[in-house]
C-alpha cells in the first residue's frame, strides 16, 4: 500500500516542524513538504501533488477559507484544517467543513507534551482517513499508547427491556467525519413541527454551541446545545454539547435531555452508542435513529440495541458518506434495517416517525443506494 503524501501548510514554523514530526512517526505517512502561506502552498501543490493537505485556517496574505474556496473549485482534494479551540475558530472551521474540507484537528495546545500520543495518533488516523475519503465541495506511525477504550456501559447500563413511556417517537441521529454537513441537509429538510431530533456529533466543547447556532439559522426547527434537564419537544432539535454525554430519559412525565460527564465512550464524548442506549431505554419500539458518516464504529452496537427493542433503524449508505466507518460498521452488524443515500435520509425519518406513532408495521427497504 502506497504511502499517503501529505503537504503542511501553516505560517508557524514551529506547528509545521511538530505536525512534520508528528507525521512522520507512521511509517504509511510521508510528509512531501511544508509552506508557510497559501501562494507557496499553490505552487508545492502543483509540483509534488499531495494525497492531503493540513491547512491552518489563519495565514498570512490569504486566510485558509479563501484559500480552501479556490482549491476546492480548481483542483479539489482531501484537506484536514488545523484549527484553534476558539469560538471564531469553531465557526471558520465550520466554513470550512461546508466548503469541502474532510475534517479537521486543533491547534497543537501549549500542554500537548501531557497527551502527544493521543494528538499524535488523532492527526495521523484523520490524514489517512482523508486519503480515502470522498471530498465533496458545496455548490453554490507507529502504534502508540492511548487511553482504554470505554463501552456504553461506562456511562448507562444496559436496560432489561426497553420503554416507550412517552409514546410518542423520537428521532436520534449520529455522525462523526463528513457529520456536520450531514446532519445540516437533513435539519434543513424538516419542517417546523417535525418530532422532537437528538443528535450526536463527534465534536470539541468549544464547537458545538456555534454549530447548534448554525444549524439553527438553516432549519425551519429550532435547533439548540443540549442543556441538562431541559425537556424534548416537537419542532426541536438538540445537539450534544462537545465534551459531555447526550441522553434522553424520562422524568416522570416527559422525556427530557440529560447530560453525563463520563468517561469517553469508543475514545468520544460525546459518544452516539450512549445517546443511542438511552434512547432503546426510554423511547424504545417508537424510537427512529440514522447513522450517518462518520470514521470507526462508535454508534454501530447502540444502533443495534435500537433495532432490538423494534426501533426503526437506518444507515447513510457508503456512496454519499465522506467516510463509511460508523454507518458501515452498523451494517454489518445488522443493527440497520435500511441503508439509504443521504438525500433520501429526511424524508424517511420523517415517515417512519409517523408509521411509530401510528403503531403501523414498518415495511423494510435494504437498499444499496
Amino acid at each position: 500500500m502506497d504511502k499517503v503524501r501529505v503537504l503542511i501548510v501553516d505560517d508557524s514554523a514551529l506547528v509545521r516542524k511538530l505536525l512534520s514530526t508528528l507525521l512522520a512517526h507512521d511509517p504509511m505517512i510521508e510528509v512531501v513538504g511544508t509552506a508557510p502561506d497559501p501562494f507557496i502552498a499553490r505552487e508545492k501543490i502543483k509540483q509534488l501533488e499531495p494525497d492531503v493537505l493540513t491547512l491552518d485556517v489563519e495565514m498570512p496574505r490569504m486566510d485558509g477559507i479563501t484559500f480552501l474556496e479556490n482549491l476546492m473549485r480548481l483542483r479539489p482534494m482531501p484537506v484536514v484544517m488545523v484549527s484553534s479551540l476558539t469560538e471564531q475558530g469553531a465557526e471558520v472551521t465550520l466554513r470550512a467543513l461546508e466548503l469541502g474540507a474532510v475534517d479537521f484537528v486543533t491547534k497543537p495546545a501549549s500542554d500537548l507534551a501531557d497527551h502527544l500520543a493521543d494528538y499524535a495518533e488523532e492527526i495521523c488516523a484523520k490524514v489517512k482517513m482523508a486519503a480515502r475519503a470522498r471530498p465533496r465541495p458545496r455548490s453554490e506511525v507507529r502504534r502508540l499508547e492511548v487511553a482504554p477504550r470505554y463501552s456504553a456501559d461506562a456511562v448507562l447500563p444496559r436496560a432489561q427491556g426497553a420503554g416507550t413511556r412517552g409514546g410518542s417517537p423520537i428521532i436520534a441521529i449520529g455522525a462523526s467525519t463528513g457529520g456536520t454537513e450531514a446532519i445540516r441537509v437533513i435539519l434543513e429538510a424538516m419542517p417546523p413541527d417535525a418530532p422532537p431530533i437528538v443528535v450526536t456529533q463527534h465534536i470539541p466543547a468549544a464547537f458545538s454551541g456555534p454549530f447548534a447556532r448554525r444549524m439553527d439559522g438553516c432549519s425551519a426547527m429550532r435547533v439548540t446545545e443540549a442543556v441538562d434537564g431541559q425537556p424534548i419537544q416537537s419542532g426541536h432539535a438538540y445537539i450534544a454539547p462537545g465534551g459531555q454525554h447526550l441522553l434522553v430519559m424520562w422524568d416522570g412525565a416527559r422525556y427530557v435531555c440529560r447530560l453525563h460527564d463520563g468517561p469517553l465512550v469508543n475514545r468520544h464524548k460525546p459518544s452516539v452508542d450512549v445517546l443511542f442506549r438511552s434512547v432503546a431505554a426510554s423511547v424504545g419500539k417508537v424510537a427512529v435513529a440514522a447513522l450517518l458518516t462518520g470514521m470507526g464504529d462508535d454508534g454501530a452496537r447502540g444502533l443495534l440495541e435500537l433495532s432490538q427493542t423494534g426501533a426503526a433503524t437506518l444507515v447513510q449508505d457508503e456512496a454519499s458518506s465522506v467516510v463509511w466507518g460508523m454507518p458501515g460498521a452498523a451494517w454489518k452488524l445488522g443493527a440497520a434495517r435500511e441503508m439509504l443515500p443521504l438525500d433520501c435520509i429526511p424524508a424517511r425519518l420523517l415517515e417512519l416517525a409517523r408509521q411509530a406513532a401510528a403503531g403501523a408495521p414498518r415495511a423494510a427497504l435494504h437498499s444499496n443506494g
